[in-house]
């Protein structure tokens, strides 16, 4: 059953969560969602575009952590870059795959120790709308089929686009520069998206990056089976 009380990313405000967010270039959203987990946790920068340079180099010498160079990169493979990252760098981190459900999500916004990243996916003439914070600007109006990662930031069941209609789910999404505020998405439209079923991901795909040295309560991972 979901909390009737908001809940946000670490117990930030929502401007201090907002503040991470850069305007994406190319796909590059999972590279941006990981890099700003990894900061959030670590306190390190990580440059998006300078990841997903060298994702694209290792993809070439035969080690897949995305689909095709300058393209997708699936749930499984983000665990895949974050334990990549953690081993060449030594640091304390690793990451997890599972299929969460939306009732219990907003319970990964209390753990201090680890960030929460889901990814929509949504077929042709089917985008789920995203607004920039309390606004009714949607800036996901494409009628192509595609898929889209970000980090889930907050839960307020009554927040609301201009009052118009009710946006309970709050993302730090790298749509824009210098913003003020989250991106939402009414409930239905995110249940949609994250519950879409792909080949290969299934249904609400949440990948959970976590301090290592922290993990005593964490889920099975269906990425330590393949």
């Amino acid at each position: 059953m979901l909390t009737s009380l908001p809940k946000i990313l670490h117990a930030k405000t929502e401007a201090d969560l907002a503040g991470y967010q850069v305007n994406q270039v190319g796909n590059t959203c999972s590279f941006h969602a990981i890099g700003t987990s990894l900061r959030l946790l670590l306190n390190v920068v990580i440059d998006p575009m300078e990841l997903s340079d060298q994702v694209n180099r290792l993809w070439r010498r035969g080690r897949f952590m995305r689909v095709a160079p300058d393209w997708a990169v699936t749930p499984r493979m983000q665990v895949r870059i974050v334990r990549y990252l953690a081993h060449m760098h030594g640091w304390p981190v690793t990451a997890t795959f599972q299929h969460g459900d939306p009732e219990s999500l907003p319970d990964t916004l209390s753990n201090l120790d680890a960030v929460p990243i889901i990814t929509l996916i949504w077929p042709w003439h089917k985008a789920p709308p995203i607004y920039l914070g309390d606004t009714t600007r949607n800036f996901n109006a494409s009628r192509s089929a595609g898929g889209h990662s970000m980090i889930f930031a907050a839960y307020d069941p009554n927040h609301t686009a201009g009052g118009a209609f009710t946006t309970p789910w709050g993302f730090i999404n790298p749509w824009m520069d210098n913003a003020k505020q989250l991106f939402w998405m009414t409930d239905a439209d995110f249940r949609r998206a994250w519950g879409f079923w792909l080949p290969g991901i299934g249904v609400n795909p949440l990948v959970q990056i976590r301090l290592e040295d922290r993990l005593s309560g964490a889920l099975p991972s269906d990425d330590d089976h393949e």
